[in-house]
């Protein structure tokens, strides 16, 4: 479980504790040092005793947090935390998170003008985005901030109190401190009320996500959303496909100006365009009536030249991937030929011309491409294969006629593996 010190995950780790003695599970805790508090120390070395009094393992995570531009220290701080979650080896992370939190969490999330599945807040139980990460439990969501205050009480338990909790310029800090109270006179079961909300909230999310399911079934094409099936839907349809396939794809969803102009592009998309949209750390693209999401990422110079001296395989961390070198017979690059020069991996600079079909005359490499189906963004991204001057392999197109293994010679079959997700290349 997930032990801050606070007397939430106190009172927390008490209950499993009395639980573990008498359901056969294994308890162990986590404490996160985010090192922010001058008391950070202190209440490290604080979680490692009360685990000590249970007889129970902790470990501690240290953290050094740096507040990027445009994020709250809050948000940093929070990133960092569930990236240790993420590498975690348990059944449950079990956190202690309970009904006034998830008031909280939907008030700010409908303050930042959220969608459905902002509002939905938090489940009892989530999946990490890590498929090997425990998922999360949360089994105080239907108990309030009072009822575990005497919990506490009752059983004379001891908890730190971290100051941060006291300033308002946190937007967290100051709706418990300032606008809930207000809340509480005037609506006492304001809690209980915006927990049923999130759970509206979190049903009408799920039937979004079926219905952006079932548009997906109709409008993507190995694995690619193909854009007249877009054009064809209502643009709050269009726009709810989108934002699902972006999470499927792990996306951080941009704003919602952001998304609509994206989504307005793509429903303007010329066939013959070259649409392009970069926001975060992905990029869209589109080409030949399809969408393409991609991670970013900046080529590096055109002037990359690696000497190749018969390795099984060749790593090229600036194109993203690596080439596989396998020994056949009469298939592949004729291995004497590639003996009579030096073989070198290079970029395409422009105006290379080659003959991968022994039947026709050599043709320039932009055509061979364009013919090929390959996307503009990935030809000047393709390592190419050359002995000496000669260019004699292109991923995608294949062997220059001069150089290809005939039967029963000694062939070396290269093939292109991009790191990225997506398909070979040989």
């Amino acid at each position: 479980m997930g032990l801050s010190g606070g007397i939430d995950s106190v009172v927390l780790l008490d209950i499993l504790v009395t639980l573990s003695q008498q359901m056969p599970f294994e308890l162990s805790a986590i404490h996160v040092n985010h090192g922010i508090s001058d008391h950070a120390a202190y209440w490290s070395h604080f979680c490692c005793h009360l685990c000590y009094s249970y007889g129970i393992p902790v470990t501690v995570s240290y953290l050094n947090i740096r507040k990027a531009a445009g994020v709250s220290l809050e948000a940093a701080a929070r990133e960092k935390r569930y990236q240790i979650f993420n590498r975690l080896h348990a059944d449950y992370l079990v956190l202690a998170q309970h009904q006034d939190d998830q008031a909280e969490t939907l008030l700010l999330q409908l303050f930042r003008g959220t969608g459905v599945k902002g509002l939905s807040a938090m489940p009892v139980v989530r999946k990490q985005s890590d498929d090997t990460a425990p998922p999360i439990l949360r089994p105080l969501l239907n108990v309030s901030r009072d009822s575990i205050e005497a919990y506490a009480r009752q059983y004379q338990l001891n908890w730190i109190h971290d100051e941060s909790n006291d300033s308002i310029a946190f937007s967290r800090n100051f709706l418990r401190h300032e606008v809930l109270p207000v809340l509480k006179n005037r609506y006492p079961n304001y809690a209980k009320t915006l927990q049923r909300t999130s759970r509206h909230m979190a049903e009408a999310s799920l039937l979004l996500d079926d219905l952006a399911e079932s548009d997906a079934k109709h409008c993507v094409i190995s694995g690619n959303l193909h854009i007249e099936a877009l054009r064809k839907l209502s643009f709050p349809r269009a726009r709810n496909l989108l934002r699902y396939i972006l999470r499927q794809h792990q996306v951080t969803l941009p704003s919602t100006v952001k998304l609509d102009d994206i989504l307005n592009q793509l429903r303007c998309a010329r066939k013959d365009g070259q649409l392009h949209v970069a926001f975060g750390h992905v990029e869209i693209r589109a080409y030949k009536d399809f969408v393409y999401i991609l991670p970013l990422r900046k080529l590096p110079q055109n002037h990359l030249q690696l000497k190749w001296q018969g390795e099984s395989h060749l790593i090229l961390r600036e194109l993203g991937g690596s080439i596989r070198f396998t020994h056949a017979i009469g298939r592949g690059l004729c291995a004497q030929k590639l003996t009579q020069a030096p073989v070198h991996i290079k970029m395409r600079q422009g105006g290379e011309r080659f003959s991968p079909d022994c039947k026709r005359p050599r043709r320039s490499l932009k055509n061979l491409m364009q013919e090929a189906l390959i996307p503009p963004w990935e030809r000047y991204a393709l390592p190419l294969m050359f002995c000496g001057e000669k260019l004699v392999w292109v991923p995608g197109i294949g062997i220059d006629c001069a150089f290809q293994s005939m039967p029963e010679e000694a062939g070396i079959v290269p093939e292109w593996r991009p790191s990225d997700p997506g398909r070979k290349i040989s």
